[in-house]
């Protein structure tokens, strides 16, 4: 096959950054909630695995229909062409999930989608009886909502947040795609300072580094449809050559990150080290009442603990009361801070320019935007 269709899957309320990510590799983008869809060949999910920051994973679909009985699901999950992508001794695993369904047993719908693809490939392969599966793995899911069926094979593998620079992190990490949101979502250019004074393990001056320096997030990694027989190894060859070209490793960076725990911050030095930003990216323990800056047009960006239980609200209190006064010093910065506390634009002295809604896991937090004037061109 030559053409794909396509689907990044994305956090709710990150769809959007999604799809220009998706525009800015080339490929058209339809954007609905918590999906991106696009069409490409193999190359376009080559680079959509390296290049995209945000998105969960990338995934192919195979077909979608409408299927409120299971002889409708099973009959319409035959007739697509399974074996265009899976070879004889794929390994298939099925997952699946419902909502506001006919079909609303999940075990039954993965069960009978297995089935049908079985059937599927043993008619077509000439084969009786079970298949092997011990080829390469080709994750598939069944997702149905309001009755319309969607099914996926999954090309990326473990998801893409995972970028392999984490050597360890603290109690309560930031996924690294919403890192990277929380980067793009601000005015930073990497010619202005950034700041994170609550960096923990370093995800949000790593994603600032990568951004800057224009490295493809995946670079450093493997994915799952390398190992399918259809996916000739220059593809994701060439793929990684013009991330290596596109890159701009001389860019100078001004990034700073401080905790007030030095065990999070020796572990964000390593990190970074990892990321290949040992010598790029600043990291200091300070509290973060503690930091002064001459540095203008800069931006903070912060990920502050939230408070959720009722015995750590004070100490939140004083965090938030204490960066808005800090800040109220640096009156060219902007500063962009995510939480769920319901307070804090009261705590913190301060109406937000705008807020944004976002899901950090499972929890919905907004994003307050604080935003600093423009930086003047004879500042360039």
């Amino acid at each position: 096959m030559n053409e794909f269709n396509l689907v990044a899957t994305a956090a709710s309320g990150l769809e959007a950054i999604v799809g220009k990510e998706v525009k800015r590799l080339g490929y058209e983008p339809k954007v609905e909630n918590g999906k991106v869809f696009f069409s490409g060949d193999k190359n376009a999910i080559a680079r959509a695995n390296l290049w995209l920051r945000v998105s969960d994973r990338v995934k192919i679909v195979v077909g979608e229909f409408k299927a409120t009985t299971f002889d409708e699901l099973f009959e319409k999950t035959k007739a697509l062409p399974w074996e265009n992508y899976l070879p004889l001794d794929a390994a298939f695993p099925v997952s699946g999930k419902s909502v506001k369904s006919t079909l609303f047993s999940v075990p039954d719908c993965q069960a009978i989608t297995k089935k049908a693809i079985v059937n599927r490939l043993s008619e077509k392969y000439r084969r009786s009886g079970r298949l092997m599966e011990t080829g390469a793995l080709f994750k598939i899911e069944v997702s149905i909502l309001k009755d319309v069926v969607t099914l996926t094979i999954d090309t990326s593998g473990a998801g893409l947040h995972k970028r392999g620079y984490r050597t360890a992190q603290g109690g309560a990490p930031l996924k690294e795609t919403m890192a990277a949101a929380l980067v793009l979502l601000t005015s930073w250019h990497p010619d202005r300072p950034f700041y994170d004074p609550v960096c923990g393990s370093g995800t949000i001056p790593i994603e600032a580094a990568m951004i800057g320096q224009n490295i493809a997030p995946g670079f450093n990694r493997e994915f799952v449809c390398e190992t399918w027989d259809w996916m000739p190894e220059k593809v994701f060859q060439e793929a990684r050559d013009e991330a290596e070209r596109l890159a701009n490793y001389d860019q100078p960076l001004d990034i700073l990150g401080a905790d007030i725990d030095h065990r999070l911050i020796e572990i964000a030095k390593q990190n970074a080290k990892e990321a290949g930003f040992g010598d790029l990216i600043s990291f200091k323990q300070m509290q973060a009442s503690d930091f002064t800056t001459e540095k203008e047009y800069g931006v903070v960006v912060a990920n502050p603990p939230y408070g959720e239980r009722l015995e750590d609200e004070e100490q939140i209190r004083i965090l938030y009361k204490e960066m808005g006064e800090v800040y109220a010093k640096m009156p060219t910065w902007s500063v962009y801070v995510l939480t769920s506390y319901e307070k804090f634009e009261e705590v913190y002295g301060k109406k937000a320019t705008k807020k944004r809604k976002l899901y950090n896991g499972y929890l919905r937090t907004d994003l307050y935007q604080y935003w600093g004037p423009r930086k003047p061109r004879n500042k360039e």
